[in-house]
């Protein structure tokens, strides 16, 4: 009997210790909206691809962190995978951390929902010697906006700089709220490096850094809120003493700032002396309506441009249109853009491009354009003529007209009359008409199913020895998840930690897939060592172990979408070389 009950309980504990679990756990339940917790998913196996929440209610301050644990006690194996983040509440109340999922052999194993409540923010005690407040008292975002009362489809720009006290050392700065600018056009300026300089805040000396350039064009009249932007930063403050060489010692903070929210009101555009062909344009603009030639023969094409060109929303209007004679085939027009924007506004030129062939010979007349646009300077609308334009159409005794043009003008005449034109096609059909038992469909049909059998025992058997391969499934897979998360890599493009982190689970994919390894496997040593025994070319390999260091450390440091893009660009090519060779 004794046997018996030590043999269910060995059972019983080696059949939970068999169970994967995926468990959630927080540093605290009870959190001030001003202070952190960190949140750890942690799984007994070694899983793959896991997904983190979104973390609604919260902003991802760090992570994910990765840690592993592998041990043998007494003969029982221990293994422990876990991912870390740290979170800081945006507003009170009782918030729910959803459930993280991982994939163990091909089921999707899901953790448990965690509740935390937020309450007020603490108060930070004023302490001289604490980082924290030191941090607090010597780090400011703000957001300069040039214009707070602009009209319609006027630019304005919005410029954060950060100011910090210059005996601090700052580092790893990650951005954690983009503002939206709902009711803007918005285009954000490249800024080429990030460099600090000397500069004044409140009468006091600090050192500055131009951290975002965006130059927005409003859409409609009203307040328009500007959401704040939050960057947390880690902060060296000095404390005080010195070291045994001398030298001044720092403590290690971390610090969120906010640029506050700011409200824009926008000026609608005067309704006195509105043209009615006005369409939106604002700014400085030259209009030309310019032909490549005013004489030709029938059959040959000439091009017409109609361009605007100046300072202004050139992206944001429409072009003029026109009329043109019926006996001119008119092709639709081809849509050019030229424009730069700078910080001061879109300067360049727009045009819209004809293709028109004349059908008949003759002389024609292309009526003037007029183009209407506010101007900022006088705060008055104005508009511009273009002169009228003769085409001499020479007679081409080599050309046949194209009578579609003409046709469709004819159309637009006769359409309510009850004379059409006589159809020239007829269609017959037989009188007497097969039956369908005993004809060729009917037997077809019959004996197509018989036909089938053997390609169903076939196609069934086919899939039975796929099945069965677990190795070539694996690797199969693994390519399909390398290729799903380049694509969610690209739909993420613009968005900084969920792009690089996609991108990371492509290159880990691809690598288990080309080189048969386990996540448990992949260090870079024994990466860039399977790589080379492999004979894949050294310059690959040193590309892609650079490419895995950078999207590692792109997700706590400023990256544009420019940055984004050449990462992108570059994985997808060293992926494709790797493949030729692996």
């Amino acid at each position: 009997m004794k046997k018996t009950v030590i043999f269910i309980v060995l059972f019983l504990t080696s059949f939970l210790q068999a169970q994967v679990r995926l468990e959630a756990k927080v540093s605290k339940n009870t959190v001030g909206l001003n202070e952190r917790i960190q949140v750890q998913f942690s799984v007994n196996e070694d899983a793959d691809n896991f997904q983190a929440p979104d973390f609604d209610g919260f902003i991802l301050v760090g992570g994910p962190f990765q840690s592993r644990n592998f041990s043998w006690i007494n003969g029982v194996k221990s293994f422990s995978l876990s991912y870390s983040y740290i979170l800081q509440p945006n507003r009170k109340g009782v918030l729910t951390i959803k459930p993280a999922t991982i994939e163990y052999k091909d089921e999707i194993i899901k953790s448990s929902s965690v509740k935390v409540t937020v309450t007020d923010a603490i108060p930070v005690p004023k302490d001289p010697n604490s980082p924290d407040y030191v941090a607090g008292e010597g780090v400011h975002l703000v957001a300069e906006i040039s214009n707070s009362n602009p009209y319609v489809n006027e630019p304005l720009t919005v410029v954060y700089k950060l100011y910090f006290d210059p005996r601090f050392i700052i580092r790893n700065v990650k951005e954690l709220k983009n503002p939206k600018y709902n009711g803007f056009w918005s285009q954000h300026i490249d800024i080429q490096k990030l460099e600090a300089v000397e500069a004044t805040y409140n009468g006091q000396d600090y050192a500055m850094v131009m951290w975002r350039k965006v130059i927005l064009y409003p859409l409609e009249a009203g307040n328009k809120p500007i959401e704040p932007l939050s960057i947390n930063l880690e902060i060296q403050v000095p404390s005080g003493r010195r070291n045994m060489f001398g030298q001044q010692s720092y403590q290690l903070t971390t610090k969120t700032v906010t640029a506050g929210s700011r409200t824009i009101n926008v000026k609608p555009l005067p309704e006195n002396g509105k043209p009615t062909d006005f369409t939106g344009a604002v700014g400085n603009f030259t209009f030309k309506v310019k032909p490549s030639k005013t004489k030709l023969k029938t059959g040959e094409s000439l091009d017409l441009e109609i361009a605007v060109s100046g300072n202004g929303n050139l992206k944001l209007f429409d072009l003029p249109k026109t009329e043109f004679p019926s006996a001119f085939e008119v092709f639709d027009p081809q849509h050019k853009e030229e424009v730069k924007t700078p910080l001061s506004g879109m300067n360049g030129k727009i045009s819209d491009t004809y293709t028109i062939v004349p059908q008949f010979k003759g002389k024609y007349t292309i009526q003037p354009i007029t183009f209407s646009y506010f101007d900022l300077g006088s705060k008055t609308y104005k508009t511009i003529t273009s002169e009228e334009i003769t085409i001499d159409v020479l007679d081409n005794p080599n050309f046949t007209a194209n009578t579609n043009a003409v046709a469709s003008n004819k159309k637009e005449v006769v359409k309510n009359n009850v004379f059409q034109f006589i159809k020239l096609n007829s269609k017959f059909e037989s009188v007497t008409k097969k039956d369908f038992l005993g004809s060729n469909l009917f037997y077809s049909l019959l004996f197509a199913p018989l036909l089938l059998i053997p390609i169903v025992i076939l196609a069934k058997k086919k899939k039975e020895a796929i099945d069965a391969d677990v190795f070539g499934n694996k690797v199969k897979r693994n390519n399909r998840l390398a290729k799903k998360f380049l694509s969610d890599a690209k739909k993420q493009m613009g968005n900084k930690v969920p792009f690089y982190m996609a991108m990371e689970k492509a290159l880990h994919n691809f690598l288990k897939a080309k080189l048969h390894i386990e996540t448990s496997e992949m260090s870079k040593e024994n990466i860039q060592e399977m790589l080379r025994d492999k004979q894949a070319n050294e310059n690959d390999v040193a590309q892609f172990m650079q490419l895995m260091n950078d999207c590692e450390f792109a997700r706590y440091t400023p990256s544009s979408d420019v940055a984004m893009q050449k990462d992108y660009d570059k994985a997808v090519e060293i992926i494709s070389d790797l493949s030729k060779q692996l």
